[in-house]
């Protein structure tokens, strides 16, 4: 967790979806059997924490937990035995305009879009246009990687840029405002104005660690234009996104005209609009896909059949099993991450984009999958649909919470803790209410406004069923508090 967050300069809109929930709270273009409308209600008010108190388990509704995080909008897609089960809008797709959610809005999907170009450059090998483990500068025309003596010797593989393993820097892009000049991707590369980020670099030496690098994912979107003859956005359509029959999405930056209308706008914590309601990303491979979770689970499913072996709509059953091999790094594939779920193996991927995030999830071996969808600035919301949905379809070990036991102290104990507290800019504070203490985040330009309960464990460790984190209070000598630890960063105690 960083608190060293950029200033959002953005218009404060009022988020209407705490009114006329009965006409807004779930769309769907679809009718469901009643079995299913069953598992889409279980999943609505089964939402639960990475962790339950011992004797006190948590569960809220979809509806109470976007309201707690000021969540504008969510669509949800679940896949069962290799098909879409069901999908469904909730809330407001643009608060303002009272645009509501629905199965076919389109939402940015950040990092997501690192998965669906590692198909794109996996179909240029799998055709015979680009080897794995050749120097990238084989294929770079209009700009070479410049190595120095960092990389000590060692060539940079395509395989390199898709698993993070190339030793690159510029881990992610903040987007660029409407009316923004937006730079090339040879400006991106070069850290040159207008571009908002650093030049792509050599860090280290490749293929010694996984470091993720967006800046890495950038120069494979050049690859596929130098390769191809073809605009990025181009390729991947014609290539990627028809065959798999993902009919609505896009990597066009910005989106066309055709698309407006579907379009989600994006928000932060606290409610404020992003300017212009999107940022445009001409980081197209690493952040540029607008889509929906329909096509995103077109691809999940895609990409299980064709690792059974029973479908090619653009890898072979052999690409994809190199693709969902991790390289070098135990959790990172090419484009995705593999991770073990108590023995249960998953693809997934996550993504953030300027007031949105996403997640997608699909098993190796059952036909199971999800894709949320939001257009809010906080991962947490996901995660407690995913577990939701975990637990309505009995995934074999994929929801284990940590069972801590809470104890209790005296409410004039308590008051040893309250006062104000800072990192840099950002201030918080630990309040009390009756015999309860609070912890609470005050106009953060990342988190907004946040209060969460505090449960102890111990006299200094604590926990918040919302932040799956390490906190603890730091005392003196004398027994005083001085600050607070989240993770790794301090909260120094402020005297009044």
């Amino acid at each position: 967790m960083t608190f060293n967050i950029k200033n959002y300069k953005s218009v404060i809109i009022l988020l209407f979806f705490c009114t006329q929930v009965c006409s807004l709270y779930g769309q769907s273009s679809k009718k469901y059997s009643k079995e299913i409308q069953s598992k889409i209600k279980q999943v609505e008010s089964n939402l639960s924490a990475w962790i339950q108190i011992e004797n006190k388990p948590q569960r809220w509704t979809l509806e109470e937990r976007m309201k707690f995080y000021h969540a504008n909008g969510v669509s949800i897609a679940v896949i069962k035995d290799y098909k879409i089960e069901w999908v469904k809008g909730y809330g407001w797709a643009d608060s303002l305009e009272q645009k509501r959610v629905t199965t076919e809005t389109l939402f940015q999907a950040g990092s997501n879009s690192k998965s669906l170009n590692a198909v794109g450059i996996l179909k240029l090998v799998q055709d015979g246009k680009l080897n794995l483990n050749a120097d990238i500068n084989d294929y770079l025309k209009t700009w070479k990687f410049p190595y120095d003596s960092l990389s000590k010797g060692k060539k940079i593989t395509i395989a390199n840029l898709l698993s993070h393993t190339a030793g690159l820097t510029v881990h992610g892009f903040n987007g660029y405002e409407k009316g923004d000049t937006i730079p090339t991707i040879l400006q991106i590369l070069n850290g040159q104005k207008p571009a908002n980020s650093e030049a792509v670099r050599s860090a280290y030496e490749p293929s010694l660690k996984y470091e993720y690098s967006g800046g890495g994912t950038t120069i494979s979107q050049l690859i596929i234009q130098d390769v191809t003859g073809k605009p990025y956005d181009e390729y991947m359509w014609e290539n990627v996104l028809k065959p798999l029959g993902m009919t609505y999405s896009s990597y066009s930056q910005p989106p066309s005209k055709e698309k407006l209308k579907l379009l989600a706008s994006g928000y932060y914590n606290d409610g404020k609009a992003v300017k212009g309601k999107y940022h445009i990303y001409p980081e197209q491979a690493a952040a540029g896909l607008w889509t929906n979770p329909t096509d995103l689970a077109k691809y999940v499913i895609e990409t299980q059949l064709s690792l059974q072996g029973k479908s090619q709509k653009v890898l072979s059953k052999e690409m994809t099993e190199i693709r969902l091999t991790p390289y070098i790094d135990s959790k990172a594939g090419l484009g995705v991450f593999i991770l073990d779920k108590n023995g249960v193996k998953n693809f997934e991927h996550g993504g953030v984009d300027e007031g949105f995030v996403s997640q997608y999830i699909g098993t190796m071996t059952s036909g199971n999958g999800v894709v949320v969808m939001t257009n809010t600035y906080n991962t947490d919301l996901f995660d407690e649909i995913i577990r939701s949905v975990a637990l309505t379809y009995n995934w074999n070990n994929a929801y284990t919470p940590e069972i801590k036991k809470e104890v209790y102290f005296k409410a004039e104990d308590l008051q040893l803790y309250l006062g104000k507290y800072r990192n840099g800019n950002n201030n918080f504070s630990v309040t009390k209410k009756g015999d309860v203490i609070y912890f609470n985040i005050i106009e953060n330009e990342y988190w907004g406004n946040r209060t969460w309960e505090i449960h102890f464990t111990n006299d200094t460790n604590f926990f918040m069923i919302e932040k799956d984190s390490n906190f603890y209070f730091v005392k003196d000598t004398s027994g005083k508090i001085t600050a607070l630890k989240w993770n790794d960063d301090v909260l120094k105690k402020v005297d009044e």
